[in-house]
């Protein structure tokens, strides 16, 4: 059994009486310097984390088995904390957890946020762009800081996105001493860094010319850099809501082109997860640049052909074919690697497509629809109706065992 103890910047003082014993009972104390340095002296012996911490965890661990090992953790460990990695290696009944009070019930706290309408967003080995899909008017956003200039990385974001009036409230060490609050706008900030333990509330205000994106599926086709490989708004509205998208699980977005499908899913959840296959290297990079702009940097991006290219990806719960339905063993390397209760949505532009979405409607069901989209155009003096392509949709969920 491995205890882990929460600890605030108040040291020792801010310790419960129960935190304290497991830190006096230990054979071995871990955690960061900072961490090892707010308890006092003892005969326990103390191990600062190696860096990077995650490759050598297991190791470490085993080297410990048998002692009293007690974890410090920064507040609360089971908050973007190392209480939820030792949980994920040993198991929950390995692991006792004794949290202190979260930075973000801190933060809130000397705010006065009810911290339930609060959206958090971790910079702590995340990239900054992740932040990006919280941004709505009026929205409140608590970010942890991962390093002293992070107050100023998200400043110069939010400029970016069209929210350089949002107010920003940069609160350092709390709980200790020395904590300190810094205020200031995005588009004013000048403060280049501040303590390293520290978090950023966000009151998201757009711009007068901004653009706020919405979660729900059909972002606007000019919110994507493309060359015309874009599965279009309308289409890419329908389709989506036939993937439907559930928290925690993951896409393959087959011919990804732009990227559109992945980026979406991934909006629709913070846990949501793709995997977007694309065989053309500048159509890859454009899709990394727009999971990067719209906020979900995590977005994999694998260059190559499939059914090829698909080799060794995780099983997916939802797969989208949004072009090369006749490539030959496509259709059905996708269909036998989707779980039970998956879906799969294949678009459809051509008659060769179209025949192949009907032999496998054929064989196996699911729905078949047609969307032809027109609109609002030019025509002399007047205004008339101009049609795209029509779009066929073929979706099916996977009712059986692979």
């Amino acid at each position: 059994m491995i205890t882990v103890v929460g600890i605030g910047a108040d040291g020792w003082d801010g310790l419960a009486p129960a935190s304290r014993r497991a830190v006096e009972a230990a054979g071995v104390l871990m955690g960061g310097p900072r961490q090892l340095d707010l308890v006092p002296s003892s005969e326990a012996a103390r191990v600062a984390w190696p860096s990077p911490l995650l490759p050598a965890l297991p190791a470490l661990l085993d080297r410990y088995a048998g002692r009293e090992v007690c974890v410090l953790a920064s507040g609360d460990p089971m908050f973007h904390g190392i209480g939820s990695t030792l949980v994920r290696l040993l198991g929950a009944e390995r692991v006792r957890v004794l949290p202190h009070v979260s930075s973000l019930s801190l933060a809130c706290a000397r705010l006065g946020w009810p911290v339930e309408r609060v959206e958090v967003v971790s910079l702590v080995g995340r990239p900054p762009a992740a932040l990006a899909a919280a941004l709505a008017p009026g929205r409140r956003v608590v970010v942890l800081g991962a390093r002293p200039d992070s107050p100023s990385v998200v400043a110069e974001l939010l400029v970016r996105h069209g929210y350089g009036p949002s107010a920003m409230t940069v609160l350092s060490d709390l709980g200790a001493r020395q904590e300190s609050e810094l205020r200031g706008t995005a588009e004013s900030w000048t403060a280049a860094e501040v303590s390293p333990l520290h978090v950023i509330a966000v009151e998201c205000a757009p711009a007068p010319d901004a653009e706020p994106l919405s979660r729900v599926p059909g972002l606007p086709d000019g919110a994507y850099e493309h060359d015309g490989q874009l599965t279009k708004r309308e289409v890419r509205a329908v389709s989506l809501s036939r993937l439907a998208p559930l928290p925690g699980e993951l896409l393959w977005d087959v011919g990804a082109g732009a990227g559109s499908i992945a980026v979406e899913w991934m909006r629709s959840h913070p846990s949501c997860a793709a995997v977007a296959i694309e065989s053309r290297p500048d159509r890859a990079a454009a899709v990394r640049r727009n999971a990067e702009r719209l906020g979900v940097p995590s977005l994999r991006v694998v260059e190559g052909r499939a059914p090829g290219a698909l080799d060794g990806l995780p099983a997916p719960d939802a797969v989208f074919v949004g072009g090369g339905a006749t490539a030959p063993g496509l259709l059905e390397r996708c269909w036998s690697a989707l779980r039970p209760g998956g879906r799969l949505v294949v678009n459809a532009v051509t008659l060769e497509s179209e025949a192949v979405l009907a032999h496998w409607y054929g064989r196996l069901g699911g729905d078949l629809v047609r969307l032809g989209v027109q609109r609002a155009a030019p025509v002399g003096g007047f205004t008339g109706w101009r049609a795209a392509m029509p779009v066929t949709v073929w979706s099916i969920t996977r009712k059986d065992s692979p």
